[in-house]
């Protein structure tokens, strides 16, 4: 028989007096709580309203009056790491409208182009060139609506509904080559650009529903190792913590539950400093949809919905399975910064995630009761916030519009 499962915790007040602490001290797995540092870095390093440029070329020009490219559509990706399949159907669109609805040759992308999830380090494709050629494949089927699957095809419904287009006129441009991933040399005539939500948007998606492919913001930000001598510096770390192996929280990375809650101190103290609260980056349960919400269904009802900011962490093996959520729980004396993990917990998930809700709840109860505050920040589709910048025109045409609604 196993033995029951234990809970670590450590909890701080505003003012950074610990509250309550076992085994607080001792480095953990925080799995995707990892997440957490990374958008600290990442508001810090890149700033949270940056938005990111996808660039659409014609190579060997357009045939304007059949609406063609005669060669190859080449892709330039600057590294959205949230670019989806309502983002190509902006693009398809955009294309339409410019007249455009072939393209002769193949779509060929650079190794900054993603599309879709792959899961992070533990789905994405090792070989760069075979990687390239599944994004550009991606990115075909969803332009040419030919090929659109049952997927697609509700994704356009959906999409077409939100914006208030027909959805009996869907976009499409035929694609009669190939795919490609090379995209550097030749790019042609610069057709669209696709820029992308603000940076903090995407954080909020990734935290919401702990995707793993925040791990594409290391091209951008950097390696594991260098987000872990940030957080020694930063929370005055000693010792053998923190090692991180990923961006995501997958794999043996280790954390102690307090430095977890000083990591979410400085997450609230950065947030603040650029006009965010941290209802902006993490979910809030009863809020946001995701694991939050997927996992503690009494914090995301009625008393206590609104009053727990926070992020979840799953593995179940590595470590020998872990459950963790960090956050704050706002009470009616006052806001509190807690983590709370159940170790070993491989096969036994769910029996420490009714453990970690059922402590949340007494602790909330015990100082006050829940003081929940509005929704006031809700998540964002793939495609909202994004802006679609036309750039080529027929000869003698009319100025082209935006996607912002400047002319151009």
């Amino acid at each position: 028989m196993r033995p029951p499962l234990q809970l670590v915790w450590h909890v701080e007040d505003a003012q950074g007096t610990v509250i309550s602490s076992q085994r607080g001290e001792e480095p953990i797995n925080p799995a995707s709580v990892v997440k957490v540092a990374t958008s600290l870095w990442a508001l810090e390093k890149l700033g949270p309203q940056l938005s990111l440029e996808t660039r659409f070329f014609a190579r060997g020009g357009v045939d304007w009056q059949r609406g063609r490219v005669r060669g190859d559509l080449v892709v330039q990706g600057s590294g959205d790491p949230d670019f989806q399949v309502e983002n190509a159907l902006l693009v398809a669109k955009a294309l339409n409208d410019m007249g455009i609805r072939e393209v002769h040759g193949a779509v060929v992308v650079n190794d900054r182009f993603w599309m879709g999830w792959e899961n992070g380090s533990a789905g994405t494709e090792p070989d760069p060139v075979k990687r390239g050629l599944l994004m550009a494949t991606r990115l075909r089927q969803a332009l040419d609506r030919h090929r659109w699957n049952g997927v697609i095809a509700r994704v356009w419904r959906e999409l077409a509904q939100r914006r208030g287009w027909p959805e009996n006129v869907p976009p499409g441009v035929r694609v009669s080559g190939g795919v490609g991933a090379d995209g550097r040399s030749n790019l042609g005539e610069l057709l669209l650009v696709h820029r992308s939500k603000p940076l903090a948007f995407v954080l909020h998606r990734f935290n919401a529903f702990s995707n793993n492919d925040i791990e594409r913001l290391g091209v951008l930000l950097g390696p594991p190792s260098e987000l872990a001598g940030m957080l020694k510096a930063r929370l005055e770390l000693a010792g053998p913590e923190p090692n991180l192996e990923t961006l995501s929280g997958l794999g043996e990375n280790r954390l102690s539950p307090r430095a977890v809650v000083h990591l979410l101190r400085e997450l609230v103290s950065s947030c603040s400093a650029r006009n965010l609260n941290p209802g902006h980056v993490l979910p809030v349960a009863g809020c946001h949809p995701g694991t939050l919400e997927k996992f503690f269904e009494v914090l995301s009802a009625p008393p206590y919905a609104g009053s727990v900011v926070g992020k979840t962490g799953t593995l179940t093996t590595t470590d020998g399975g872990i459950a963790v959520l960090a956050g704050i729980a706002k009470t009616t004396q006052g806001d509190f910064y807690f983590c709370l993990a159940a170790p070993e917990a491989h096969g036994r998930l769910r029996e420490a995630r009714r453990l970690q809700e059922a402590w949340v709840v007494r602790f909330i109860d015990e100082h006050g009761g829940p003081r929940p505050e509005p929704c006031d920040a809700g998540l964002v589709e793939p495609d909202e916030g994004s802006v679609i910048i036309k750039v080529a025109q027929a000869p003698g045409g009319d100025p082209v519009v935006g996607g912002n609604g400047e002319r151009r």
